[in-house]
């Protein structure tokens, strides 16, 4: 599995997401409440808007703006209006920087 750099750890703060772009491939890299981090495809699945500019709720993230809600382990909707999974992607955390794999561990293709 090769995996890309994406920031450093202190580039995300605890609870908090930001956007990163690995060759055209908008992602959200996400430091969950329990202290994973997580990277998704960047756009809701329900409406074409970024999921890095939502809210982080434990290891889920909130669409901003309908609500729509993701597991970030398995890319599932967990709250409407959104009924399909956003790709996820494998995360390594190394020496204080985070990597991923940019093949979705869930099966899920980007739009």
């Amino acid at each position: 599995m090769s995996l890309v750099r994406l920031c450093s750890v202190e580039d995300v703060p605890k609870g908090t997401a930001i956007r990163a772009v690995v060759d055209d491939l908008e992602l959200a890299v996400v430091h969950g409440e329990d202290d994973n981090f997580y990277v998704a495809y960047d756009e809701c699945s329900h409406a074409a808007v970024a999921l890095s500019e939502g809210e982080v709720d434990g290891c889920t993230l909130e669409c901003w703006l309908h609500g729509s809600r993701f597991d970030l382990r398995t890319g599932e909707p967990t709250g409407l209006p959104a009924t399909e999974p956003v790709p996820v992607y494998p995360v390594e955390v190394r020496d204080g920087e985070v990597f991923v794999a940019l093949t979705p561990s869930n099966g899920v293709m980007p739009a």
